[in-house]
């Protein structure tokens, strides 16, 4: 109540206040006792104010003369430093160089002549390269840098989102680290405009963050915890989310809101992925009702908002993973099942029968999957903690390589050099082959 009468009083009321309390106060009271009564020393910790500040505040519920107020204006107690809640946690996302001018100069020269068209494509990766070991807990997703292809980012259980200068000739390889997120980051996407990185998580919320400055620009929070989120191949300002209540939402960046909303009564979303040309997109999710998943991929037209097929894949085993081929009319699906199982990308979206990749594990993990650059090789992680390299023509297994004791989660295909790959595993490892 006193902080209501302060906060709405007026000048007038205050006079008529001080009058009143001057008039009352000139009748006669009581001596009060014990006026000298030693006073017991207090400590003065660090962090608390001195005994004398603490003489000289105001107490609460006590009328203030103006007089008092005039003093205390002029000489304000002031609050150290060191117990201000901005002061705490104050780490700099900053800690090492995101610059290409820290490469050697045989990786640079490689990626300059490479993206330029020169690859070779036959090339494929066979030994460990770099090792980044800075994540604490299980890393879910990791991708590169699509305009600054030295980049690579993690996002990991430990809430954390380290980006990582993978060839840098300094011994601190980690370039930023953001942990604006207050639960466990599960996946992690470069924009096709700039330096500008988009991560959601289980603290119901998609964060995008400036890079280069290492700031965070926007937060959009959902009433959900968030799984997936995708940008929009043509439209860098518009991302897809989605999450454990199975609410598929586009989002547009430059209005802060999600401007469209795909509503199918599904369960927590594992996946998604847009169509090359940008029309359609994918969903994967957990369907626990009966024991054919029948919704459990489906097909949505962007614009409509509606389903084009909702019983795509109907096994009994959830798909953690979509992919859509960079080339051909076609789309695969992890499944929990352990094998890779591929689709028509044009209606009525056929699966497969006769063709499938299967020797890997995925046994309930996370297990994700990619395309190379050219489209003739799928990688995939395995349960195993192996690399799998099958041939998208045939899908026979062109290479294994053990990478890790535990699962591996994600394997991406490097955007310019395609000798190049980088995996993450479930004990917080990430690694770079070729």
């Amino acid at each position: 109540m006193d902080l209501l009468c302060n906060a709405y009083s007026t000048p007038s009321d205050e006079d008529e206040e001080e009058k009143l309390f001057i008039s009352s106060s000139s009748k006669k009271r009581p001596r009060p006792q014990n006026l000298h009564q030693p006073k017991r020393p207090s400590p003065n910790p660090p962090g608390r104010l001195s005994i004398q500040a603490e003489q000289e505040a105001p107490i609460a519920g006590r009328y203030v003369s103006k007089r008092e107020r005039a003093l205390s204006s002029a000489n304000p107690v002031r609050v150290p430093d060191q117990i201000l809640p901005s002061t705490l946690n104050s780490s700099s996302p900053v800690v090492g160089s995101i610059s290409s001018s820290d490469l050697p100069s045989d990786i640079l020269s490689s990626l300059r002549f490479q993206a330029k068209g020169h690859a070779q494509l036959n090339k494929m990766p066979g030994r460990l390269s770099v090792l980044l070991n800075s994540h604490t807990k299980a890393v879910n997703s990791i991708q590169w840098s699509p305009t600054h292809s030295h980049l690579l980012a993690s996002a990991g259980m430990d809430q954390i989102v380290h980006v990582w200068n993978v060839w840098s000739n300094n011994s601190q390889k980690k370039a930023r680290v953001f942990n604006y997120h207050n639960a466990a980051v599960k996946d992690v996407r470069w924009s096709q405009q700039g330096l500008f990185l988009l991560s959601c998580g289980f603290d119901c919320s998609s964060r995008l963050v400036d890079v280069e400055k290492g700031i965070e620009t926007q937060v959009f929070k959902e009433d959900q915890a968030l799984g997936v989120v995708r940008f929009h191949p043509n439209n860098p300002s518009l991302f897809l989310s989605g999450g454990m209540k199975g609410l598929l939402r586009l989002w547009d960046v430059r209005v802060s809101k999600a401007v469209q909303e795909y509503v199918q009564g599904l369960g927590p979303i594992l996946d998604v992925e847009f169509s090359i040309d940008a029309k359609h997109f994918i969903s994967s999710s957990d369907v626990t009702r009966g024991n054919v998943s029948e919704k459990s991929i489906i097909v949505w037209d962007v614009k409509r908002q509606v389903p084009l097929s909702n019983q795509v894949y109907v096994e009994a085993y959830t798909c953690p993973c979509i992919r859509y081929h960079p080339f051909d009319s076609c789309f695969v699906a992890q499944s929990n099942g352990n094998y890779i199982a591929i689709f028509s990308s044009r209606p009525p979206f056929k699966l497969d029968k006769y063709k499938r990749y299967e020797k890997h594990g995925v046994s309930g993990f996370p297990i994700k999957c990619n395309f190379s650059l050219d489209g003739e090789k799928l990688a995939s992680g395995s349960s195993d903690g192996c690399i799998y390299l099958y041939s998208y023509r045939t899908s026979e297994i062109l290479r294994k390589i053990k990478a890790y004791d535990q699962a591996c989660i994600d394997v991406v295909f490097h955007p310019v050099l395609p000798n190049v790959i980088a995996s993450c595993c479930w004990n917080g490892n990430v690694s770079v082959f070729e």
